[in-house]
């Protein structure tokens, strides 16, 4: 791989890291407040590849003017030997030279000056072939769009809901109220339902079946990205419709109930919602939970 791949390859990963972060395909690994830096990194690597061709360019010129002045020596040396014109006295002419520094023998010149300027027999070292392996992860950027974690991870990914939160702010006045899939499974754990009740709640998220065909919500929660990714997970009881596809996204409204269980992965707390209605929606632009702080 020699320079000019190098920098068609920094090129391409920059703008493809630029397309996702000015898309919605930066969400599938990163959170959303990460967009920022993803744009400021596709910037650098697009600006280094454009540097690389431009000092390479550069470097092409230096190397081309200094083979012109390489050759000048032996021009003069080729123009010493022919015949002086008359009136001159060749041998001092050549003793001049010999007290000036220049060898005597012009055949002697020629051949130190090529072995010793650095630009005489440039030689190529060309970096190793593994290196063009840096190419299969930018295909996988390009080519490859990876689907948002789904009910599979969750299920075999303990909860994230394993410590008391500091607090919880007052809920907006009204029969029902709507609330992010963490802020009930943290009210339901640890606050025992007291903000809850009486009150209809309408969450979404994702719906999860365990073995025994247990229906969940789970929101994947990140701490920076999808490879961190923790499920928070409350059960569904109560009116659950007879078919029920994993993956598909769920409005639910209901009210608390007391009824928790145990993640059999890490034995954190599994709050339930009593269901008294379900409909589908649409997968929302973000799959991933913003609301968790870990």
């Amino acid at each position: 791989m020699n320079r000019q791949a190098q920098a068609a390859v920094l090129f391409l990963t920059g703008g493809a890291i630029l397309h996702a972060a000015l898309t919605d395909l930066y969400l599938r690994y990163v959170k959303a407040g990460l967009q920022p830096l993803l744009v400021a990194a596709g910037v650098v690597l697009i600006a280094t590849a454009v540097a690389t061709v431009w000092y390479e360019r550069q470097a092409a010129r230096v190397f081309d003017g200094d083979d012109t002045v390489a050759d000048a020596p032996a021009r003069t040396d080729a123009l010493a030997g022919t015949d002086a014109p008359a009136g001159t006295d060749a041998p001092d002419q050549v003793g001049a030279l010999a007290q000036a520094g220049a060898p005597a023998d012009p055949h002697e010149h020629a051949h130190t000056d090529a072995d010793t300027h650095p630009h005489a027999h440039p030689h190529a070292h060309h970096e190793p072939r593994i290196s063009w392996l840096l190419v299969l992860p930018l295909l996988a950027l390009i080519l490859v769009a990876p689907p948002a974690l789904g009910s599979y991870s969750a299920m075999r990914t303990g909860t994230a809901l394993q410590k008391q939160p500091w607090g919880f702010e007052d809920l907006p006045a009204g029969e029902t109220v709507r609330l992010n899939l963490v802020d009930y499974a943290g009210r339901a754990a640890y606050d025992h339902g007291r903000s809850l009740d009486h009150r209809h709640i309408k969450i979404a998220g994702l719906l999860a079946l365990d073995r025994d065909g247990t229906p969940y919500l789970v929101r994947m929660a990140l701490s920076c990205c999808a490879a961190d990714a923790q499920p928070v997970k409350i059960g569904l009881t109560g009116r659950i419709p007879p078919v029920l596809r994993p993956d598909s996204w769920l409005e639910v409204t209901g009210t608390y109930t007391a009824k928790q269980t145990k993640d059999p992965v890490n034995d954190g707390i599994i709050p339930f919602l009593d269901v008294t209605e379900v409909k589908p929606v649409k997968a929302p632009r973000d799959p991933y939970d913003e609301s968790w702080n870990g």
